[in-house]
């Protein structure tokens, strides 16, 4: 299976993108006045093949599991929080309810490896491997089958639609991040880890050691998305992954959120290069390395509101500027048609 979505992602369409940079000089306004708006726009059109878009569809996956690292007390929160949380957002009362709701987008929400049990629920799709990963600071956090089963399930819950954004909910799940990023880019640990959801600056040290420790005891190969995943990874970090492969593969944009969903999208491109150009950054989250994975990816973020919160919440916010993008192209007039004099 992930062979086979790989195999299907091909380059963004250069005649769509063509015919966006058109249309948009044809818009009455200088050339470019729109700025990113209109860059957005383009890359639209590149990974759809449309100008603009039809983007009535959206969905937002948020996938959930636990960190067996939480025991190295890396957290302020237990790991039971998890499943408390999955069961707030079934229930339609978390941010990503509300601003999912605002942004026109449906949530599935997926275990792919929750310690805790769930109640079942019409909206939650069952797809744990484990009760969250091992403690990668004494062992690999998965085998390297379970690597690819995480991947392959994101790829699996794929589900037709015209706009994807990506969030997650883990507790512990900053360090596993910040681990990928580390090992993916070769910075030391203390320039990617940070407070996650509110460690104080003690709780931020013993974070830096757990994932240096780890990081010299597993020697992840920082170019191996299934390896950093094996060694330090998490199963729904694997699961963002696939998804945002599979997404790619239909030609639908991916709308990646903050820390984890950026350290998920360069295991993607580790396993898959191409995959990149057809991910759209949410925004840049207050979390430490957040810059540096965003880097490492050659992606430039639409927002910087200071989030922190994950769940897929900066991506739907970052939808309402796609609809604009969208909106710009579609329903502007041309010089031609407004009748005003274009620049000669």
């Amino acid at each position: 299976m992930l062979a086979e979505t790989i195999g299907r992602i091909s380059p963004l369409d250069a005649a769509a993108m063509g015919d966006a940079r058109a249309r948009l000089d044809a818009l009455t306004k200088p050339p470019g006045s729109l700025g990113r708006l209109e860059e957005l726009a383009v890359q639209l059109a590149g990974i759809t093949g449309h100008v603009p878009p039809p983007l009535e569809k959206r969905v937002i996956y948020v996938f959930a599991a636990d960190h067996g690292v939480t025991a190295e007390r890396v957290s302020t929160y237990p790991s039971v929080v998890t499943a408390q949380m999955v069961s707030n957002f079934l229930r339609g009362g978390a941010a990503i309810n509300v601003l999912a709701r605002q942004a026109g987008a449906s949530l599935m929400i997926v275990d792919v490896g929750i310690a805790g049990d769930v109640e079942r629920h019409p909206r939650l799709v069952s797809r744990k491997i484990a009760h969250g990963t091992r403690n990668f600071a004494r062992e690999s956090a998965m085998s390297r089958e379970e690597a690819v089963r995480a991947v392959e399930i994101g790829i699996s819950v794929f589900e037709p639609c015209q706009l994807a954004g990506m969030g997650e909910m883990g507790i512990g799940n900053t360090t596993a991040a910040a681990a990928i990023v580390a090992a993916a880019t070769g910075r030391p640990a203390a320039e990617v880890a940070g407070g996650g959801a509110g460690l104080d600056q003690a709780g931020v040290e013993r974070k830096i050691d757990v994932i240096e420790r780890a990081l010299a005891k597993h020697r992840p190969d920082g170019r191996d998305g299934l390896s950093l995943l094996q060694t330090v990874g998490g199963f729904e970090i694997g699961a963002l992954a696939g998804a945002m492969l599979a997404a790619a593969a239909a030609r639908v944009p991916v709308v990646i959120d903050g820390f984890i969903s950026t350290a998920a999208a360069i295991v993607a491109a580790r396993l898959c290069p191409a995959v990149a150009p057809h991910l759209i950054a949410a925004h840049r989250s207050a979390e430490r390395g957040h810059p540096l994975a965003l880097a490492e990816l050659g992606l430039r973020p639409l927002l910087d509101l200071d989030l922190r919160l994950g769940e897929g919440t900066g991506a739907a916010l970052a939808f309402h500027l796609i609809d604009a993008a969208c909106r710009v192209t579609r329903e502007m007039a041309t010089f031609e048609e407004a009748g005003v004099s274009g620049n000669r």
